[in-house]
């Protein structure tokens, strides 16, 4: 196992108590994860609370499309994260090297794509979107600014992935928290003071992610001379961005799938109203208490097996999936039950309207208790990708949320048009993922070859 002895807090993967290594990497995932979701939520709590419910709603009307666009690329950092960890779990230091460089000329190259087709699309992404007339040019103004950003956003998900590859959940926390931290100052001056409106809200975005990926890059130019990050010498390896490819491709691809059966659930909300649209806006960032500790331990698991299977030791690959599983159902039961009781005041800070939160708090009520069913489908997922088999996860969330649900949601639509049946639909989809996916893992087909 090589070891890089600058700026970071590296934990061994392969070695000591599994239950305490995943635990203590996976409480650093969480921290940024919250971090990173703060740039939105306190848009949103800025924007509910002083521009009011419409312009709570513009910001709903297109966050999905935005997470749908940045999603194939987070995919693809999960790739580059796998291939990383299992060149630093077999100390195989040359082909770690070329594997960041590679990761990184993706991430700057794909989030300037981004950026651009984003920029230029916007009215006709919001027009497929059934944005409701009254809060189109809001959403637009949002949106165009928003898509700024998705070069620094993209960039630190990657460079933040490489990091963890390594051991290091710790360090992108910190410079997502310093993150977060300007993004209050600057919603402040931008929202408050200077009274520019959603335009201020994106524009603190960009300010605050910028300045965490800066860090994050900073961070991979003072790893080991090995395999430190060098803008001079950054260049393709082309059988490492195959490897790359083949799994981030599939995981990018289920990541967009995810946010697009969101995005059709997203436009039949949007024809519910304004109320409801503010509701479902509310709805996915209190669900965020649940999922986020959800993914913290899907994320641990991704890098244990991976890194494990680097370093040969296959039999603690299934000990950790057990640990890792009974871990996530036990958090996820309890903060559940946490945010069922708590949803009055969770709902209120996103919006101070009665209705919006009496609708969300039904949407909780409806879907909260099952979130179990999306603990164990993620630990799943996760380690049957950390194996570098991205394809049968890829083609189980395929089937499951994005063609079942989809199926259930237009029945639903047609003969129960209501926010109560859109939320009906999510706890059915989880569980069928989950099921396949518990299939696909006990016949053994994830364990892989020798690299």
């Amino acid at each position: 196992m090589i070891k890089d002895n600058q700026l970071t807090n590296q934990q061994n993967l392969s070695e000591g108590p599994i239950g305490k290594s995943l635990v203590l990497f996976a409480l650093p995932l969480l921290g940024s994860s919250l971090i990173q979701q703060l740039y939105g939520t306190l848009s949103l709590i800025f924007v509910g609370h002083i521009l009011g419910k419409a312009a709570s709603a513009a910001v709903g009307a297109s966050s999905l499309l935005v997470s749908c666009m940045v999603g194939f690329f987070t995919g693809m950092s999960v790739g580059s994260g796998i291939v990383a960890a299992r060149y630093f779990g077999a100390g195989n230091v040359s082909s770690l090297k070329n594997a960041i460089q590679t990761a990184m000329i993706i991430s700057l190259a794909g989030g300037a794509v981004l950026s651009v087709l984003g920029y230029l699309l916007t009215p006709l992404l919001l027009t497929w979107m059934n944005t409701p007339a009254d809060i189109f040019n809001q959403a637009g103004d949002y949106l165009r600014f928003y898509f700024f950003s998705l070069v620094s956003l993209v960039s630190y998900n990657m460079g933040a992935g490489i990091l963890r590859s390594l051991g290091n959940s710790q360090a992108p926390m910190v410079y997502q928290l310093i993150g977060g931290l300007s993004n209050i100052a600057t919603n402040i001056i931008f929202i408050q003071l200077l009274g520019w409106g959603l335009k201020g809200a994106a524009i603190a975005i960009f300010f605050s992610q910028t300045l965490a990926a800066f860090l994050v890059l900073w961070h991979l130019t003072k790893l080991d001379s090995a395999y430190t990050l060098s803008f001079r010498k950054i260049h393709i390896d082309t059988a490492i961005l195959k490897k790359i490819l083949s799994i981030g491709i599939p995981a990018g691809i289920q990541a967009m799938v995810i946010t697009l059966s969101n995005l059709i659930v997203q436009y039949h909300i949007n024809g519910l109203g304004v109320d409801s649209i503010a509701a479902f806006t509310a709805y996915f960032k209190v669900e965020l208490f649940i999922y986020l500790p959800i993914l913290a331990f899907g994320q641990a698991a991704t890098t244990f097996t991976s890194m494990n299977i680097g370093a040969g030791k296959i039999s603690r690959v299934r000990q950790g999936f057990k640990t890792g599983l009974f871990l996530s159902i036990c958090t996820t039961l309890g903060l559940s039950l946490i945010t069922l009781l708590l949803s009055a005041k969770a709902f209120a800070l996103f919006s101070n309207d009665a209705d919006v939160i009496s609708i969300g708090r039904r949407l909780g009520f409806i879907t909260f208790p099952f979130y179990f069913f999306y603990a164990i489908l993620e630990v799943l997922g996760s380690t049957i990708r950390g194996a570098g088999k991205a394809l049968p996860p890829m083609i189980i969330i395929l089937l499951n949320l994005c063609l079942l649900r989809t199926a259930l949601l237009y029945l639903v639509m047609h003969f129960y048009p209501s926010t109560a049946g859109v939320a009906a639909v999510f706890p059915v989809s989880w569980a069928g993922a989950a099921l396949c996916l518990g299939v696909y893992y006990r016949k053994g087909q994830w364990q892989p070859s020798a690299d």
